[in-house]
């Protein structure tokens, strides 16, 4: 299998598919939620780095988010499980599309 040659910034991501920046960075703290290999942590030598996806990676997130709008209580519960911050969990959700 090729290696990635490029990947593109967690910022980026999000404008490109459309989904609140706060909510990939939720999905992208923990390594279990998207491929092994297609996030990628790139330290620049300021502040903490920067949070990147490979194409792969892009594919799996969107695979992700799709599968847990599906869960009994969708993102909602993801984030509690995740054990997210409540104002956050509210400024997230402010954000998701009304069904």
């Amino acid at each position: 299998m090729a290696r990635p040659t490029h990947v593109y910034t967690i910022e980026y991501v999000a404008t490109l598919i459309g989904e609140n920046l706060a909510l990939l960075e939720e999905i992208a703290s923990n390594s279990d939620n998207i491929d092994y290999g297609e996030v990628i942590h790139v330290y620049d030598g300021i502040d903490e780095g920067i949070t990147t996806f490979t194409e792969r990676g892009i594919e799996s997130l969107k695979e992700f988010l799709a599968d847990i709008r599906t869960w009994d209580g969708g993102v909602r519960q993801f984030l509690a499980d995740e054990q997210c911050d409540p104002e956050k969990i509210e400024r997230i959700m402010a954000d998701e599309p009304k069904s």
